[in-house]
């Protein structure tokens, strides 16, 4: 599976953003989709998360901003970025989980790098 992240680039503190990360090649059975971000410094941390059941999952920080979503017609993740802080600046990266339980495999995109500016 080879994953291409887009979408980042220099916003606007309170500006909007969305990052796609699109799959290629051996897609099927791919269960979770996720988006990551590192901060210059930082640890990656997640950002969101989509199961293969639809659910998601935010960080506390993103809650009520950011919006992951699939459409599993392109095998492309989204992540919808509104009301943009500075502390939203890092590398996102995107996550996908082939299989479930044990036998997982995971794949990482390259990272789109988002700069909020306040």
């Amino acid at each position: 599976v080879q994953l291409q992240a887009f979408g980042g680039g220099l916003v606007q503190a309170g500006g909007s953003l969305r990052l796609s990360c699109a799959a290629s090649g051996s897609t099927f059975s791919i269960n979770a989709a996720g988006w990551y971000r590192q901060a210059p410094g930082q640890h990656r941390e997640l950002v969101a998360v989509t199961g293969g059941g639809g659910n998601t999952n935010y960080a506390d920080s993103v809650k009520g901003r950011f919006t992951i979503s699939r459409d599993n017609a392109k095998n492309t993740v989204y992540l919808q970025m509104n009301s943009l802080k500075s502390d939203d600046t890092a590398v996102y990266y995107c996550r996908l989980q082939k299989g479930v339980g044990p036998a997982s495999s995971y794949y990482w995109g390259q990272g789109t790098e988002v700069t909020v500016s306040s």
